[in-house]
C-alpha cells in the first residue's frame, strides 16, 4: 500500500466513478481499477460495490476514506509548504545588540511588507556570541559590528558608522568644534566594555596613536555612559548611530574627529551554507539599505 493507492481512492471515493476518478488524476482507467483492487486486496476488505453501471463505497471504505482524506490532505500541504518554503518558511536572523537597537526593527518592518508570510526569528546579543551562532547553524544570517577571522564565516561590509566624541555640555570642551584622540585622551575617560564590538574598534585606533587609556569606567550600557558624560564625569567615544538622539536633544556635545573614525558593519554567513531564495533576497536588502 502506497500514497498513490490512498490518492486513486480517495478520488474513486468522491466520484463514486473509475471513469472519473481517471479523468481527474490524468492516470489510465485500468491503473485506477488495479489500484482499488490492490488496496482492497492489502487490507483483505471489499471497497466498493458494483450495482448496476455504478459503485457504492462499502462500509469499510467509509472507514478507510476517513483516515486517508487526512493522509492525502496532510501530504498535499506538505506538498506545497516545502516546494514553497522560501515564501513561507522561516529566516533566522542574528544582529549585534547595536544593530539590533538601532537598524533591524526598520530593516526587518520594510523587507516583511514585501514578504508577508515569512517568518523571521531574531536573536540580538554581543557580536561575538552572534559569530558563534552562526558556526553552530542556530541562524542563518548575522549583523555584526566588528571583522571575523574564523576561516568558516564569509564576510560582508553592508553598511559604514563613524564614531564621535561627545563631552559634557558645559565642560570648556563643548566649545571646540573638533578634537583630536590625543587630547580627548587627556581627560578621563568612559568607554565600553572590553570584547564589545565598539570597544575593540576604539582600542585598535589607540593603539595605532600609541595612546594608553585607564578608564574611569567600563559598562556594558552605552545610556550609562552617556548619562556619565552628560553628568561631567568624563568623557567618551561612541559610535554616531547610538547617539544621535542624545546628540539632538543636548544632552552631551559632540566633537568631530580631524581625520573621521569610521567602522564597517557586517553582514556574516557560514561558508558551507545553503542559500535559499529568501535568503539571497535578505542579504541583497541588507546591501542596499544604507543608500535609502
Amino acid at each position: 500500500m502506497t500514497l498513490r493507492h490512498l490518492h486513486i481512492f480517495v478520488s474513486v471515493y468522491e466520484h463514486k466513478s473509475i471513469t472519473k476518478a481517471a479523468n481527474t488524476l490524468h492516470i489510465a482507467q485500468p491503473s485506477v481499477s488495479l489500484a482499488i483492487k490492490e488496496l482492497g486486496e492489502y487490507y483483505g476488505v471489499q471497497l466498493f460495490d458494483r450495482i448496476g453501471r455504478g459503485i457504492t463505497p462499502t462500509e469499510a471504505a467509509k472507514h478507510l476514506y476517513g483516515y486517508a482524506i487526512h493522509i492525502v490532505s496532510l501530504f498535499n500541504e506538505m506538498e506545497q509548504h516545502i516546494k514553497n518554503w522560501d515564501n513561507i518558511g522561516t529566516l533566522r536572523i542574528g544582529a549585534s545588540i547595536t544593530i539590533g537597537t538601532h537598524i533591524l526593527p526598520e530593516l526587518i518592518k520594510e523587507y516583511q511588507k514585501h514578504n508577508p508570510d515569512l517568518r523571521l526569528e531574531v536573536i540580538v546579543n554581543k557580536s561575538s556570541a552572534i559569530e558563534q551562532h552562526i558556526l553552530d547553524n542556530k541562524i542563518d544570517i548575522g549583523l555584526i559590528e566588528n571583522q571575523s577571522e574564523h576561516p568558516d564565516i564569509i564576510l560582508r561590509s553592508f553598511m559604514e558608522d563613524k564614531l564621535c566624541a561627545i563631552v559634557p555640555p558645559d565642560s570648556s570642551l563643548a566649545s571646540k568644534t573638533s578634537i583630536t584622540l590625543e587630547e580627548l585622551a587627556l581627560h578621563p575617560f568612559l568607554m565600553r566594555e572590553k570584547g564589545s564590538a565598539g570597544r575593540e574598534i576604539l582600542d585598535a585606533y589607540f593603539s595605532l596613536k600609541d595612546i594608553h587609556i585607564h578608564p574611569l569606567w567600563e559598562s556594558s550600557s552605552t545610556q550609562a555612559i552617556v548619562q556619565g558624560v552628560a553628568m561631567g564625569l568624563g568623557v567618551s567615544v561612541l559610535p554616531e548611530m547610538m547617539i544621535k538622539k542624545d546628540i539632538l536633544e543636548h544632552r552631551v556635545s559632540y566633537l568631530s574627529f580631524p581625520k573621521p573614525l569610521k567602522r564597517n558593519l557586517n553582514l556574516i554567513l557560514h561558508r558551507n551554507k545553503h542559500l535559499t531564495k529568501n535568503m539571497k533576497s535578505f542579504i541583497e536588502y541588507c546591501m542596499l539599505y544604507s543608500e535609502k
